[in-house]
């Protein structure tokens, strides 16, 4: 089990891309939430199995159809996160 936090920029709020990120996921079975911040980028965190997490970071370089992401910050936080976490 790992947590990472990512960081999205671009053009990445106002297309659904938290909605669509939420979505994958609930599909890949992590823990976590995603949020918009001031600056117009998306905070991601989640928690889980490493490949899941992976496949996450993979996906989130794209997001839904009317996002445009130039960059995807990546940091890793303690698994005391996981149980702060019921669901995505």
């Amino acid at each position: 089990m790992i947590c990472k936090k990512f960081i999205v920029s671009g053009r990445v709020q106002g297309v659904w891309y938290r909605a669509s990120t939420q979505q994958e996921a609930v599909r890949l079975g992590l823990k976590g939430y995603a949020k918009n911040l001031e600056e117009g980028d998306v905070e991601v965190v989640a928690c889980g199995d490493e490949a899941a997490v992976d496949a996450l970071e993979q996906w989130l370089w794209q997001g839904p159809p009317l996002a445009k992401v130039t960059g995807v910050n990546v940091g890793t936080l303690d698994l005391q996160q996981f149980d702060k976490f019921d669901a995505f």
